[in-house]
């Protein structure tokens, strides 16, 4: 639902036919489902203009993800951020309500005359939508919409057109649910099911590690060569049980621990919670108590003004995790996925996780080390241990397929501290995952709903002191720590 836009990587969407046999598909070239490899921002063969733009934490465009879309008759190529928060697709962000970098990548993202589209059509409609940061005034269009480097079009898709927006630098990709649920069109992800794109109503997430500079988006199939182990099931919670109320992929995380570089592993107290999974949010959110316990532990005791908190970028070379657990499936998340560093002299570093009162979202500093699948039939989440070991896409005939298939990637016991994944092993053998919650950039908010600001900061009384007073992270790591800074 696009929450804090602050820490999260871009990537262009090129969109390819899933041509790959496996299993799950015998054929050489599956019509079944669209795959669109991920490319991160840092990759130098994307926005080449970007090269030389000093990162700061006021800019937000360099840590999104992005879709690639041509719209309209002739396409006219536009990148919106790809957002799991949201539900509506919309176009041409006011580029002049966003200022330094953020505004000369919002000019770089393409617009959409729907005077020089054909087969545009108006449906005089209007509405305002609202994220954690930014609002977008729209006005409804259909067109055809084009995924680039396929034949896929889709026929009268209805998105919107903004008239004005602020604090927002480009337009959105919202892939949340869609018609009778949250909205009351066929969003995105309704018209490639309903157009025969795709057989099943779900779609694969795999962002990639920050190293690795790319992942896969796998509409209406898998990729099994970015996970190991079988996917486990987690029931989507209703909206009239869900913390907010609003039809998100809310699932229940069972305890959230820390795996420090000795391997000493502690549970954090109240870590039992509902969190929903936002491609939108580059930051993860968690209630303040608990974000100042393991804020305490990577050895900040307080955030800024802003709410982030400051960590020693050596962390990022040790060998610890964050570990996520779900029914099923415990997702570990490195110490360098969790960090967010700023180009500076010297460089300086931020956890990835910061304070809300209002949401719990795990953010895509969590969703980097987890491979995950949408299951908008059956409201399901399906979640593994991320991993790479090729590429593998294939459309599914059924969802119930999911509860069969393996990854081909094997874990090894260790995890890669230069990689936001866990090392495949040496071996492909399949290993079972074992395992014992808006703001950002984008994302729209459900009518009755409030904004939350991405910039939330603990309030005082919050923070909480850990075994000392370097924190759990620094203290166990300390040894290791001094030998990577001589």
């Amino acid at each position: 639902m696009a929450v804090p836009s602050l820490f999260s990587a871009s990537v262009v969407l090129v969109a390819l036919f899933c041509c790959y046999a496996t299993a799950l598909q015998p054929s050489t070239h599956d019509q079944g489902c669209v795959h669109l490899p991920i490319v991160h921002s840092t990759n130098v063969d994307y926005f080449s203009s970007k090269r030389g733009v000093q990162l700061q934490l006021a800019n937000r465009s360099d840590i999104a993800y992005y879709a690639q879309l041509s719209i309209g008759t002739p396409p006219q190529p536009v990148f919106v951020q790809l957002d799991t928060g949201s539900f509506e697709l919309w176009v041409n962000p006011d580029c002049t309500a966003v200022s330094g970098a953020d505004a000369a990548f919002c000019e770089r993202i393409g617009q959409y005359d729907t005077t020089k589209s054909s087969t545009a059509t108006s449906l005089g409609t209007t509405k305002t939508l609202r994220y954690g940061i930014g609002t977008a005034n729209i006005s409804y269009f259909t067109d055809t919409i084009t995924l680039a480097g396929s034949s896929t079009a889709l026929q009268a898709v209805q998105f919107g057109v903004a008239t004005a927006s602020e604090d927002a630098f480009s337009g959105i990709l919202g892939i949340g649910y869609g018609k009778d649920v949250a909205t009351r069109y066929l969003n995105f992800v309704d018209q490639l099911r309903a157009q025969m794109v795709i057989r099943v109503k779900a779609y694969t997430l795999a962002l990639g590690s920050k190293d690795a500079q790319e992942g896969v988006i796998v509409f209406g199939g898998v990729d099994t060569s970015k996970f190991a182990g079988k996917l486990a099931r987690l029931p989507v919670l209703p909206a009239d049980r869900s913390p907010d109320g609003v039809p998100r992929f809310w699932v229940d995380m069972q305890s959230l621990s820390i795996t420090p570089p000795n391997g000493v592993n502690r549970v954090y107290d109240a870590s039992k919670t509902p969190v929903f999974l936002d491609s939108g949010s580059t930051m993860t959110l968690l209630s303040p108590n608990l974000t100042a316990a393991i804020a305490n532990d990577f050895g900040a005791r307080m955030s800024d003004d802003n709410g982030f908190f400051t960590i020693d970028c050596a962390l990022a070379r040790l060998n610890g995790t964050l570990d996520f657990a779900f029914d099923g499936v415990t997702v570990k998340v490195p110490y360098k996925e969790l960090t967010r560093e700023v180009s500076s002299s010297p460089p300086a570093c931020f956890l990835g996780i910061m304070a809300s009162e209002k949401f719990t979202l795990l953010g895509d500093t969590f969703l980097r080390s987890a491979y995950t699948v949408f299951d908008l039939e059956t409201d399901s989440i399906w979640m593994t241990q991320a991993a790479d070991c090729g590429s593998s896409p294939a459309a599914l005939n059924s969802v119930q397929d999911l509860s069969s298939v393996t990854g081909a990637c094997g874990l090894s016991e260790l995890v890669d501290s230069t990689s936001g994944t866990l090392a495949p092993s040496s071996s492909l053998e399949s290993v079972d995952g074992g395992g014992a919650a808006p703001t950002r950039s984008g994302g729209s908010q459900a009518p009755g709903t409030s904004s939350e600001n991405n910039r939330a900061r603990p309030t005082s009384g919050t923070s909480r002191r850990s075994r000392s007073s370097m924190g759990l992270v620094s203290s166990l790591g300390m040894a290791l720590m001094l030998h990577i800074l001589t």
